[in-house]
């Protein structure tokens, strides 16, 4: 795979949402296995596999990109929606370490890349986090700036303990669990008045609603991973199963709009309520019927972002200018 040195100007922070879709999903089918059996194991091993080699391509252009063009990557920090995909990269390391964790056993290499996108992915929340003490006209918080993208600094640091209490690291994963745990409903909040004060965000970014199912579905994993009572758990997939509900009103206006990348938007989140879904299925229950269901629409809803994404980079509507960067704050009413 390569890509024109012009071309990887446009090589957004939101190119790492699909390592994140296709890691969710190599997690998912790893907790099918107790269903399905081994095949389900075989599968999560080629997509885990898939995932590791999207993250290393995109980890490589991200280098060339720094260096070939630096003023596109300044511009991505100031931007106010796109900043917050700068979390992606950490959280795609996170996701990668935690499918090895899953498929492997802890091991010294999964440690080291854990513990660095750990800490990597604390000091993006730290650095999104800091701008909203700035005001509106030195690029704090505004509301064109809040879009359901704003989880995603969020969600990174409720997936710590997936791999961080296999690999030893309880108390640490507490504390960074407690600070996703604490920011998630604050920017769900901050959602629901930008709704009723400025409407919503543009009609490109409208898939990113379905990061609304992520935070619910990823906390029910980590605590069920933490030693939590198995009624938490329960509880989150409540919530989560809800969200996805509410979220899939959405699913026909998204399906109309011509295929673009924050359509990837859709991916991760599905994989991890399927995943949380798994994870409560005994054999026998209605969970088991609708947790394979769950798993078999993350991976076909993927599978059609994968072949939007290749026809994309075949005609070049992908990486180009995007529309949204042209984001300014609405007039007042």
């Amino acid at each position: 795979m390569t890509a024109p040195r012009s071309a990887l100007k446009f090589l957004y922070p939101g190119w790492y949402a699909i390592v994140m879709g296709l890691a969710g999903l190599s997690l998912a089918w790893h907790r099918a296995v107790p269903l399905m059996g081994e095949v389900a194991g075989a599968i999560a091993w080629v997509i885990g596999g898939a995932a590791t080699l999207v993250f290393v391509l995109l980890a490589g252009f991200t280098v060339l990109r720094g260096r070939w063009h630096p003023e596109a990557w300044a511009e991505d920090r100031r931007h106010p929606v796109r900043h917050t995909f700068v979390a992606a990269l950490p959280i795609s390391m996170l996701l990668v370490a935690t499918v090895g964790v899953a498929l492997l056993g802890p091991q010294t290499p999964l440690f080291a890349l854990w513990a660095v996108a750990s800490l990597g992915q604390l000091w993006v929340t730290l650095w999104v986090l800091s701008r909203w003490w700035r005001g509106p006209q030195a690029g704090g918080l505004q509301w064109p700036g809040v879009t359901p993208a704003l989880l995603i600094p969020i969600v990174g640091n409720v997936l710590v303990p997936l791999a961080g209490v296999p690999l030893g690291q309880m108390e640490w994963s507490l504390a960074q669990f407690g600070i996703g745990l604490l920011f998630w409903p604050v920017v769900l909040a901050l959602l629901m008045v930008r709704v009723a004060v400025a409407g919503l965000w543009p009609e490109r970014l409208r898939p990113t609603v379905f990061i609304l199912v992520a935070p619910p579905a990823v906390v029910g994993l980590s605590v069920l991973q933490l030693g939590a009572p198995l009624a938490l758990g329960w509880v989150m997939w409540g919530v989560a199963l809800f969200t996805l509900a509410w979220v899939a009103t959405q699913g026909r206006a998204i399906a109309s709009q011509a295929f673009s990348l924050p359509h990837w938007g859709v991916s991760f989140p599905l994989a991890a309520v399927a995943a949380l879904t798994l994870r409560l299925a005994t054999p026998g229950s209605l969970l088991a019927v609708l947790g394979p269901a769950l798993l078999a629409l993350a991976s076909l809803v993927i599978l059609a972002l994968l072949l939007g994404t290749l026809r994309g980079l075949r005609d070049g509507s992908l990486l180009a200018p995007e529309p949204v960067a042209t984001l300014q704050v609405a007039p007042a009413a």
